[in-house]
Parts: structure tokens; C-alpha cells; sequence
């Protein structure tokens, strides 16, 4: 039940939402997606159905004088057969740009993964409420994050006054596309993702595709960043391709100039940078695929393929570095707004030593915000390629 107030119910419609770019209607109220319809007619499997429908880096953005505010939704949350149920996902709200308040929604579906089999069983459960009390008594703009890794169903929004949707901040648009980490894997709440952290600290506003599993250069995943206004463009390759064990030298060169040559369909002259993976040693000049272990009672990761086959045409994460920036080098002599980043210098072997992958393959919340950091600084700050121009 909820703690008594006069609220004011505001329906959620698509003009209060910001990080997705399509909504569906379901039977309990708003569904986020961060793949347009059409797009997601064309997705092969189901874990990328799944992650793109988590609502990583989607919020709800709008301005109000409320001291409470409840928002019930129905989440879907996963869980791994064999592994103890990950804690509930957890809602981020800013007044005025400052986490303010946190709040959790217990029930809702359960997807059970069984990793050794990638079957999938569905628990259903019912919706639930997150609440934030005690906010500041004055005019403010509100944002309240929705839980990286659960699917959300959004159904009602209530606050002890008006609410009204925010104005655009005007701020630039940066859109991001990457795997699991820029997904936010083992991040601790949405706003302590890699790129919300640095989206902070750049001073930009997030469209997040970063899809957990799934960055796998996907022609639909291209066409709808072509698609999408943005002023900043960036696309994180290679883990997901190595780790699958999807593609080969010769596939994998000619599908990043079509993804990119797509993306530049719509964003001719847009600032687009091409970040390769960060450190990843059990990957770095092993193949994938990449195997779950078990052992200790928690997941980690090996990488199951032989060195060797490199010369062969096996992708490993220094192959497909030395790949991009080659790619990246002969693009850039007709395109003077793309560019290249390591992705060691974002997190590398000092970074490893001090803050270890817990799982081998993912950072840790401390992890995140080195990231973050490193991203913001390099990227948006003074000389980066997504540093404001002067004039």
C-alpha cells in the first residue's frame, strides 16, 4: 500500500522517457526498448531480446515541487540456474543532476538461465512499487533511472504534486554502443555504469546501447545508430566477437567498414570514435569461445580456443585491436572526424593489478568508475575527440 499523500497520478508517455528509442504497449502499461520495432524482428536469439529490453541508461526525466514520488512497474529479473538470486535491481533518482534517493521493486517475473543448456524457464510474480520520500521541497528537475540489468515494465507514476515533462536540456547527445560491460555487468546501481559516469562528467546526455552478449557488429544495430540523432557517436568492438567465437579475420575486417560506412549514412561529419576492448587477459591472445566455470560457487570465465589457429584467421582481443586501428588509420585519411582508443588505455594492466575482473571478463563497481573516468577525461576532455570546440 501506499504511505498517505494526495497524489496526482501522471500517465508515463513516451515524452517523460529518455535513453530509448522505441516504447510498447503492453498489457500492464509502458515497455522501454532500446532497439526500434523493426529492428528487434530481425534479433536471432534471445539474449539479445533480452538485453535490449533492459532499460540501461533509460530514465524518466521530468520536473516537479513533489516530495514523494512512487513509480510501479513489473519488472523481469534474471537469475542463473545453480548461482544465488542477484540482489533486486536498483532505481537511481537525481534531483537537479545529485543521486537524491535509491529504491528497489521486490517481486515481478523471474527468467532462470541454465547456462550449461542456455534454456530458459519463466517464473511470474506481480508488480511492485519504488518509492522516494523526503525529496527537496522546491522546483526540480527529477530523474529517476531505471535498473540496468531487469527488464521494466512501466505502469503507473504518482507524486504528491504536479509533475511535467522536463524541457531537452540542450546539452549534446552521445550515443554509445558496446557488450556487457557498457551494459553495466556488476555495476552496482544504473547511474555507476561506465558510460553514465562518464556521460556525467562529459556533461552529455546518454542513449546507452550497450547490449550484454550482443555488440557483435549486427547490421540492424547499425542501421538504427544511423538512424538516431546524435552529436557524439561511439561503438566499443571486440570483446563479444572474440568471446563468441562468431567470426574469422577475413569476416571481421569487412563487417566494421560496413558498420561503420552505415552509421556514416546518417551522421556524415559526426564525431564517431571506435574504442577497442579494454584488458581482458584470459582473451587477450587466446580465441573463444569463452566457457563458463563454476567452480567456488560463483562464475568466472576461461577462453577455450587455441592460440595457435591465429594464424589462421582466429580473432583474439590483440588481433582485433591491431585490426581496428588499421581500419580506423585508412578511414580516417577521408574521414577527419573518426577516430581510435584503445581500450587498454581505459582500463589496462596497472588497472588490472589494482582492481582484478571478478569474474575475469567483467570489472567490479570500482572498475566501473576507472573506466568512467579514464573515458571522460581521454574522450571528453581537452583535445579529446568529443571535447567541445571553442566558438
Amino acid at each position: 500500500m501506499s504511505i498517505e499523500h494526495d497524489w496526482i497520478t501522471t500517465p508515463i508517455t513516451p515524452d517523460i522517457l529518455r535513453g530509448a528509442l522505441d516504447v510498447e504497449r503492453t498489457a500492464h502499461g509502458l515497455l522501454p526498448h532500446r532497439l526500434p520495432a523493426w529492428a528487434r524482428r530481425q534479433i536471432p536469439d534471445g539474449q539479445l531480446a533480452m538485453a535490449e529490453a533492459q532499460p540501461s541508461g533509460v530514465r524518466l526525466a521530468f520536473r516537479t515541487r513533489a516530495t514523494a514520488v512512487e513509480l510501479d512497474t513489473l519488472p523481469t529479473k534474471r537469475a542463473y540456474r545453480g548461482l544465488p538470486a542477484p540482489a533486486d535491481g536498483v532505481y537511481d533518482l537525481l534531483a537537479d543532476g545529485r543521486l537524491t534517493a535509491q529504491a528497489t521493486v521486490t517481486g515481478g517475473h523471474v527468467r532462470i538461465i541454465d547456462m550449461a543448456t542456455q534454456s530458459v524457464e519463466l517464473r511470474e510474480g506481480p508488480p511492485g512499487t519504488a518509492r522516494f520520500i523526503g525529496l527537496p521541497p522546491r522546483d526540480k528537475h527529477i530523474e529517476i533511472w531505471l535498473p540496468h540489468t531487469e527488464i521494466t515494465e512501466l505502469i503507473a507514476l504518482r507524486a504528491d504534486a504536479p509533475i511535467e515533462p522536463a524541457p531537452h536540456s540542450g546539452r549534446r547527445v552521445w550515443l554509445h554502443h558496446g557488450s556487457s560491460i557498457s551494459h553495466g555487468s556488476n555495476a552496482a546501481h544504473p547511474t555507476a555504469i561506465w558510460p553514465a559516469l562518464a556521460a556525467a562528467l562529459g556533461g552529455v546526455e546518454l542513449i546507452n546501447l550497450g547490449f550484454g552478449g550482443s555488440a557483435l557488429l549486427d547490421p540492424f544495430t547499425a542501421r538504427a545508430m544511423r538512424d538516431t540523432p546524435a552529436d557524439l557517436i561511439s561503438v566499443k568492438i571486440g570483446i563479444n566477437i572474440v568471446n563468441g567465437d562468431v567470426m574469422r579475420l577475413r569476416a571481421f575486417t569487412p563487417a566494421v567498414h560496413g558498420f561503420l560506412e552505415t552509421i556514416r549514412e546518417g551522421h556524415p561529419a559526426t564525431p564517431l570514435l571506435v574504442v577497442s576492448s579494454i584488458l581482458c587477459p584470459v582473451q587477450e591472445d587466446t580465441p573463444g569461445p569463452l566457457a563458463p566455470d563454476f567452480d567456488g560457487g560463483t562464475v568466472r570465465f576461461k577462453a577455450t580456443g587455441d592460440p595457435a589457429e591465429r594464424a589462421a584467421g582466429r580473432l583474439t582481443l590483440n588481433v582485433i585491436r591491431d585490426e581496428l586501428a588499421r581500419i580506423v588509420r585508412q578511414r580516417a585519411v577521408d574521414d577527419p572526424h573518426l577516430h581510435y582508443l584503445d581500450g587498454r588505455d581505459l582500463y589496462g594492466e596497472a588497472d588490472y593489478a589494482e582492481l582484478p575482473l571478478p569474474d575475469e571478463v567483467h570489472p567490479g563497481p570500482a572498475g566501473h568508475r576507472r573506466i568512467g573516468e579514464n573515458f571522460a577525461r581521454l574522450v571528453f576532455g581537452t583535445g579529446g575527440p568529443f571535447a567541445v570546440t571553442p566558438g
